[in-house]
């Protein structure tokens, strides 16, 4: 169970994030749509198309979490890219109005954590989450996702605690895959240890984030040459 005053407050900051996604994808027009985002290969249709699926997917953890009954997030990774592919090719207000749907319903699912988990672990990409993040992979994935969209917003208007949330994600994610031995270390005092720790990777959060999710070293600092990180 999550202590309900940690519930609310995760689902207000989530509450943030997407009332600020959803106004940024409101400001594109059809045409914008079709752009190429920050994640390679996809355009920010295939983003917005890839959150409205992920918050249904995130529900399906919940599921698992609360009856013990285990249910992936997606039955195979060929559905899931069907499933985007799909989503993403539906009309501009459409497409709007299932993330806005996905959104809503995952918040409001969101609230059994208020009672007892059964499983206190869940899956995501065969990495063990704590059914207790639930709530923060979501986060997570609206901001750095939000970030993709390459427009002018910046990921700098995320809450502290939210950039907090992605990076413990994004670390989570390259722990599981192996990633090269780091001590990550941020302005605000956080700091993990990859492998070894071996190379000592600075930044703030904004910096960290950009470089962990995307590669853009710009405003890390690093006492040796920056790894080439498995994709997340």
């Amino acid at each position: 169970m999550i202590n309900p005053s940690r519930l609310h407050s995760d689902l207000s900051r989530l509450g943030r994030e997407t009332d600020m996604l959803l106004a940024t994808v409101e400001s594109l027009a059809d045409d914008e749509m079709s752009a190429p985002s920050l994640c390679e290969g996809w355009t920010r249709a295939d983003i917005i198309a890839h959150l409205a699926s992920n918050g249904h997917a995130l529900v399906r953890l919940i599921d698992w979490a609360t009856s013990g009954e285990e249910r992936p997030l997606y039955a195979s990774s060929e559905v899931r890219t069907q499933e985007i592919a799909a989503l993403a090719a539906l009309p501009r207000e459409e497409l709007i109005g299932e993330l806005r749907t996905s959104a809503l319903d995952f918040a409001e699912q969101a609230q059994r954590l208020n009672g007892e988990l059964v499983a206190q672990e869940v899956q995501v990409g065969g990495k063990a989450v704590p059914a207790t993040s639930i709530v923060a992979l979501r986060i997570a994935e609206v901001v750095v996702h939000h970030h993709d969209l390459a427009t002018a917003w910046t990921i700098e208007e995320a809450d502290p605690d939210s950039l907090l949330n992605a990076l413990e994600s994004a670390v989570r994610s390259l722990r599981a895959k192996g990633a090269p031995g780091m001590t990550l270390v941020t302005e605000e005092r956080d700091e993990w240890v990859i492998g070894d720790g071996s190379l000592r990777v600075a930044s703030d959060r904004e910096g960290l984030l950009q470089w962990l999710a995307r590669g853009d070293a710009e405003h890390v600092d690093a006492d040796g040459p920056l790894p080439v990180l498995p994709s997340w």
